[in-house]
């Protein structure tokens, strides 16, 4: 019973979710630069299917996905993979204008 709770606790914090915000979120949307879009699907996903199959358990994922450290650790890592998506934008940038002005000549 343990090591099952333990498994799903691990299977939040992969998926990084917390199921208020799945559904405002789109997968396909084009300017996104949250990466954890897709694990969140996914995890919702996995929600419903669990939540139609034994809402006791449906029941406790809301609850373990909306623990303190769970949330925290989600919230680190949205952080971080914003920074680094701005990063690769600057450096698409860089290279772009390298390319036009250095190889292209314009």
């Amino acid at each position: 019973m343990l090591q099952s709770r333990a498994l799903l606790i691990a299977l939040i914090l992969l998926l990084g979710t917390t199921l208020p915000e799945v559904h405002s979120k789109s997968i396909f949307e084009r300017d996104r630069r949250d990466w954890l879009v897709i694990p969140d699907a996914i995890a919702a996903y996995i929600y419903e299917t669990v939540n139609k199959m034994s809402p006791k358990a449906g029941q406790f994922l809301v609850d373990a996905a909306q623990t303190p450290v769970v949330v925290v650790t989600r919230n680190f890592l949205i952080r971080e993979t914003t920074k680094l998506s701005i990063l690769a934008e600057q450096l698409m940038e860089k290279i772009k204008n390298l390319w036009y002005t250095k190889v292209l000549g314009y």
